[in-house]
């Protein structure tokens, strides 16, 4: 398995009306693979800020391999 670490990502309204892209959570997964570590994030993120769905806080998912070793 390896360490990914994924961001849930939301575009808002910044200061002078511009928009910006805000991170609403990171987590840290262990997962066989890109797909997986998304799967078993949105979950994670689910029940950690009480949502039925990731897409309510969040409008992307950024998904990379972690920077240390697993």
């Amino acid at each position: 398995m390896s360490t990914f670490v994924v961001k849930f990502m939301k575009d808002v309204l910044g200061q002078y009306g511009r928009e910006i892209e805000v991170c609403q959570g990171t987590l840290e997964i262990d997962a066989a693979d890109e797909d997986e570590a998304r799967e078993r994030a949105k979950v994670k993120f689910c029940k950690d800020q009480a949502l039925h769905h990731w897409s309510l806080h969040a409008d992307r998912i950024h998904v990379r391999p972690a920077d240390f070793p697993s």
